[in-house]
Order: structure tokens, then C-alpha cells, then sequence
């Protein structure tokens, strides 16, 4: 170890990070080793989900929720819904690896079905703009119990609520999670994961990551280790055919703007998106004209209007009675706002200040 000082970071802003002397050698840790199939049979629920944990594996669609507590769910979980939809658009790294590892897929939803005991159906989730995806995944399932479900490509499908909703039209209730309605959702990537940790032994310290946008001239999805550097993606990637206004670590919606390309990828990062000046653009914010086009589109069924209005006069007692905690932060009702009304800004304003 050399140092331990602050660092830029895609989420904090900055935070603390320990600086570690790279010895070349690329080499594995000496217990680590691959796993036989009979030895993976013999596995007990407990034991995967020790393996999972010591490997680091969190939710890698965006969220980064330990894994190892998600497959130890405290109510029954009857379904399991493989996420392939990709939660935002640019985004295509979970399109990309179903098709390069659809093998490895299956065998590590049977991994997450060892640890759920009272699993019934199995569900892999894909949006119908993924054919290759698509072929591959259903000749992969053939002879499996497996279902695979095509969706209409539509944002924000990929959050785990909308899934559940979309596929068994089952709403999980305000304040509740998804085995709360005997479900449990899992990212492709995420399922993959699993699958190095037990049949490779290996720890999360890689993942698929797109880089993409107008400015670059070679968009891709690159297998990272996590610790790099965005601006040496952007560098593979090159050159750049425009200077870009915006660096967005995630996704357009959802995504964070970045101060530094010295941030690093993390173990959530699905994408490095490049904004031009024109994407860029800041809007004029204009008075709501109360047309109701957020309320229409919220996917939480929120009135984003009405918690903007509440946050803006910081009567945060009213923004919680509202649900601002229940905002997903798509960003929707931005989009669609035809007054440019920074509502998903106000809203998360509003979330530490009604918590």
C-alpha cells in the first residue's frame, strides 16, 4: 500500500481511496481455484452465498446491493426474473454479454435457484431490441424450466418494480421490496458474476462498461478492471470527433455528470456516456403550466409537480406525504416537461431533507 488520501469519485464527488503498488504480476491469490460441477451440486444455499460475499459481488445493474443478502431473502421468493433489459438508452454492455457468455448465464441462474429453496418459475426479461440477444437466449433455455419473456423496449423498464409490474402484473406496494410479492431480481451481470465467483473463483474486480456517445468515434463495450480510469476508456476509444460539453458516468436519465475524467469505474458503473454542446445544452426553465404530463408518465405514479412545488418552498414534511421518497429518479418528468422544469432535481433535494 502507498497512500490512503482523497480521490475523485463518480458518486461521492471525492472520498477516500487506498493507493496500492501494482506488482505486474497479474497473478490470482493462492486459495483461489475453480470448482467442479460435483463440488458446486454438494453446495449448500449457505456456502454460495459465503462465496458470493468474500467475492464482493453487489447489484450491477446500477444499484449495488450486496448480493449475498439479496439470495438470502427473509420471505419466500417464488420467482426469479433474470433482468437482460437494459435500464437505460446508449447502455448495451447486459445485451452484449448474453450473447457472449449465454452458457455461463444458465448455469448461474441454477447457482441463485440453489439458494432460493421455493423457487417455482424463472423468468429472463429482454426487450425486443436485442435480437442476437434474443436468438441466443432462446435456444440457450430449450430443455430448461426457464421462460423467457420479450418485452416492448420502453423506459424505465429495466428498474426492478417496472419489471415485476410489466412481466406478473404485480404491483409491489410504496415502501416495500420485491420479495415483499415473492420476487427476486437479478441483473445479468450480477448472475454472471456469481457464476465466476463459484465455478472460477473469482472476485468482482472486472465488468463490462459502454462507452459511447456523439463525440467518439469508436463507441464500445470494454471489460474493465474496476479502479480504471474513465479517461483511459475514452483514450480506447478514440479519437474523440468532438470536444465533449458532458461526461456522464451511467447512463443519459439516470447518469451523473462528472467535474474530472480521473474517476474511476466502480463496481455500478454501466456506462461512460459523451455528451456534444448541442445534448448538452442547459434549457430555460420556464412556469408550470400544470398539463399533468409528468403525472401521466411518472412510472411511481407521483405527482413530480407537486413535490418540485413543495421542495422549492422546502416544506419537506409535505414532499414526503407526496412520496418524494418513493422517486426512482428516472427522469421522465423532465423530459417530457414542456416547461424545462427541473423536477427530478428538486425531488432528490427533497430526499435527505424528508428522510
Amino acid at each position: 500500500m502507498r497512500s490512503i488520501q482523497p480521490y475523485p469519485h463518480p458518486v461521492l464527488g471525492t472520498c477516500k481511496a487506498i493507493s496500492i503498488e501494482n506488482d505486474r504480476l497479474d497473478s490470482m491469490d493462492s486459495g483461489v481455484r475453480a470448482r467442479s460441477a460435483e463440488e458446486i451440486n454438494k453446495l449448500s444455499p449457505k456456502e454460495i452465498r459465503q462465496i458470493v460475499h468474500h467475492a464482493g459481488i453487489v447489484g450491477m445493474g446500477g444499484a449495488s446491493f450486496p448480493t449475498h443478502i439479496k439470495l438470502n431473502p427473509p420471505r419466500k421468493v417464488h420467482t426469479l426474473i433474470v433482468n437482460i433489459a437494459e435500464c437505460e438508452p446508449y447502455l448495451t454492455g447486459d445485451s452484449q454479454l448474453t450473447v457472449e457468455k449465454t452458457g455461463q448465464l444458465i448455469d448461474g441462474i441454477g447457482l441463485i435457484g440453489q439458494c432460493l429453496p421455493d423457487l417455482q418459475t424463472v423468468i429472463i426479461a429482454i426487450e425486443d431490441n436485442k435480437p442476437e440477444a434474443i436468438e441466443a437466449i432462446r435456444k440457450a433455455v430449450k430443455g430448461t424450466p426457464y421462460t423467457l419473456s420479450i418485452l416492448k423496449t420502453q423506459y424505465p423498464q429495466g428498474g426492478e418494480k417496472q419489471l415485476i409490474k410489466k412481466i406478473l402484473n404485480v404491483e409491489v406496494p410504496r415502501a416495500k421490496l420485491p420479495f415483499d410479492v415473492g420476487v427476486n431480481v437479478q441483473n445479468v451481470s450480477t448472475v454472471l458474476a456469481v457464476y465466476d465467483a463459484v465455478y472460477l473463483g473469482k472476485p468482482l474486480y472486472e465488468r463490462v462498461v459502454t462507452v459511447s456517445g456523439r463525440c467518439l468515434s469508436n463507441p464500445k463495450n470494454l471489460l474493465c478492471r474496476i479502479g480504471t480510469p474513465v479517461k483511459n476508456l475514452i483514450r480506447h476509444c478514440g479519437p474523440l470527433s468532438a470536444e465533449p460539453a458532458k461526461i456522464i458516468i451511467g447512463g443519459p436519465m439516470m447518469g451523473i455528470a462528472q467535474y474530472t475524467d480521473e474517476v474511476p469505474v466502480i463496481k455500478s458503473t454501466t456506462g461512460v456516456v459523451l455528451l456534444d454542446e448541442r445534448e448538452a445544452r442547459p434549457l430555460e426553465e420556464k412556469p408550470c403550466i400544470r398539463c399533468g404530463a409528468c403525472v401521466r408518465e411518472c412510472p411511481m405514479n407521483l405527482a413530480p409537480c407537486l413535490i418540485n412545488q413543495a421542495s422549492v418552498h422546502g416544506s419537506w414534511k409535505q414532499a414526503k406525504e407526496l412520496g418524494c421518497l418513493d422517486c426512482i429518479e428516472c427522469g421522465l418528468c423532465n423530459y417530457v416537461c414542456p416547461s424545462s422544469r427541473q423536477l427530478v432535481q428538486s425531488i432528490k433535494r427533497a430526499k435527505p431533507e424528508a428522510r
